[in-house]
């Protein structure tokens, strides 16, 4: 109500309840409002409602749909629901392995053992800002599977973080390194630290702080973090230094994702959007059979190290990119011929640089900035979405959104960004190519890997060589993606989890862990 300019408002409720997976889906309060200066569709979901019902739909969902063998998981961890959202996604799609007929109980005894990490690590952060006022944060570290290697994952700093979520993309790390076909275990670690608004010597404190407690754990043969959200090359290097003074070890592969100044790998910070990128090129060329995205409208979200070097790769590719978006609101380009090289410019800067908001760059870019929504809020046309913000960006309303307006394909940059309900939905529509964030968003723990290599040879590649190397791994993860859904007769969603699933079952039997 307090948007009184509005011309025009909808409210949408309905519950469907979807009896052959048993899960319940909710739509509640889509209020959609038309704002006559921007003449563009704001769909505004009450903030408190939205949490609340995410909540219950995750928790409903999961706890509807499990599998049985499950049902103690489900109760242990009712309070982590993002995680349980993983684990379940996961359960859907091995359910073929889990019902074989002199398998099943091993496949199912693999999978419990996996739910639980090996290792998870709580510690205190204190750290000052400037005016010398005394912050304590709290730190983890998930080391949730070493069954193919050091564990290895990324740092996130957001003020969402805690060992739910954590454990939720450290699970998912485990397949994801998996598919890679290197010698990575999986795991995630990071801090409710909001960097946002934080002065450089506030965040350098904070890292330094961080480090002086996590160090201990670190080793290149036990784990290895990079970035994630709210950790780049910056906090890397900060992070990194504070190892070597405190160790006096140096040239050590403890960290990845750092600058090649300091050991860091070419094409690391644009590996993960890059790799996207190639997949989805292999994607579609094969099951399509069309000329990649040459004129094709691309709708990506996020504008961070993913976003930018995927929307980089696009353009390259000849794609018409749409948008960006970050947490307030989206930068729109469909209005023209879509994002230009300048106008992505402007973007690396504003976030690389000067650390500044999208709204703030409106005027800089050919693009109009419309506050309070994402891209796939959008009355627009799309081809192909590449989500690269957040996980469970977009819901099943959404997901909808996208088809009626021509969804071709849908890509995961970020790590789980579509909830399960929306997933339900693009798996009722077989002409569209999906492929989930632990195949999709791969290349960056891909030439994580390959950093660790140069870090032990002391040797640099040339970013030829890095990337070439890159498209050989991202063609390597496809080729298992289709392998295993023809073996299995699923999707290429299922195939990537069956396929990373099914590699480390091989190995914790090698090892004499089953």
């Amino acid at each position: 109500n307090q948007h009184q300019s509005s011309r025009r408002s909808e409210v949408h409720q309905s519950i469907h309840i979807n009896t052959s997976t048993t899960s319940l889906k909710l739509r509640i309060l889509n209020i959609q409002y038309t704002y006559p200066h921007t003449n563009s569709i704001s769909k505004m979901k009450t903030t408190i409602i939205t949490s609340f019902f995410t909540f219950l739909i995750l928790t409903i969902s999961t706890c509807a749909a499990a599998t049985p063998f499950l049902h103690d998981v489900q109760t242990k961890y009712a309070h982590q629901p993002t995680f349980l959202q993983a684990v379940q996604e996961m359960a859907n799609s091995l359910q073929p392995l889990f019902d074989h007929e002199t398998k099943g109980a091993l496949y199912q005894k693999a999978f419990l053992i996996l739910l639980e990490p090996e290792r998870v690590i709580s510690f205190k952060v204190p750290w000052e800002d400037d005016q010398g006022v005394l912050h304590i944060n709290r730190g983890w570290r998930v080391e949730f599977s070493s069954v193919l290697g050091p564990y290895k994952g990324g740092l996130r700093f957001h003020p969402t973080v805690d060992e739910g979520i954590l454990k939720f993309l450290g699970f998912e790390q485990i397949f994801k390194n998996a598919l890679t076909g290197l010698p990575l275990g999986g795991g995630k670690g990071g801090s409710d630290f909001d960097p946002k608004q934080k002065s450089p010597q506030e965040i350098k404190r904070f890292c330094q702080s961080l480090m002086t407690e996590l160090y201990r754990f670190l080793h290149p043969s036990t784990d290895v973090p990079a970035g994630d959200i709210g950790v780049g090359g910056r906090e890397i290097g900060y992070l990194m230094g504070q190892y070597k003074r405190i160790t006096n070890r140096h040239g050590e592969g403890v960290l990845t994702g750092k600058s090649v100044n300091i050991g860091g790998s070419y094409i690391r910070p644009e590996a993960t959007g890059y790799g996207l990128v190639y997949i989805a090129k292999l994607a579609i060329e094969d099951v399509n059979g069309e000329d990649f995205l040459r004129g094709k409208i691309c709708a990506v979200s996020g504008s961070g190290n993913v976003s930018q070097y995927a929307c980089e790769k696009l353009l390259e590719f000849g794609a018409k990119v749409v948008s960006v978006s970050d947490s307030n609101g989206v930068l729109f380009f469909g209005d023209g011929d879509g994002m230009t090289r300048e106008d992505l410019a402007v973007i690396m800067k504003a976030k690389q640089v000067d650390r500044s908001r999208l709204s703030e760059i409106e005027g800089q870019v050919s693009g109009r900035y419309i506050d309070g929504v994402s891209p796939w809020m959008m009355p627009e046309k799309i081809d192909y979405a590449f989500p690269c913000a957040t996980q469970n960006e977009i819901d099943g309303i959404d997901i909808q959104q996208m088809i009626s307006n021509g969804l071709k394909g849908l890509f995961e940059g970020a790590n789980l960004p579509t909830q399960l309900a929306a997933q339900d939905v693009l798996k009722e529509h077989d002409g569209i190519i999906y492929i989930p964030g632990k195949a999709a968003n791969a290349g960056g723990v891909g030439v994580s890997g390959f950093e660790m290599t140069q870090n032990a040879q002391k040797m640099s590649w040339k970013p030829e060589v890095v990337d070439a190397k890159l498209q050989d791994l991202m063609a390597g993860i496809y080729s298992q993606l289709v392998q295993s859904a023809e073996e299995h007769g699923s999707s290429l969603e299922s195939g990537a989890n069956l396929a990373g699933f099914t590699k480390v079952v091989d190995a914790m039997e090698d090892l004499g862990w089953l």
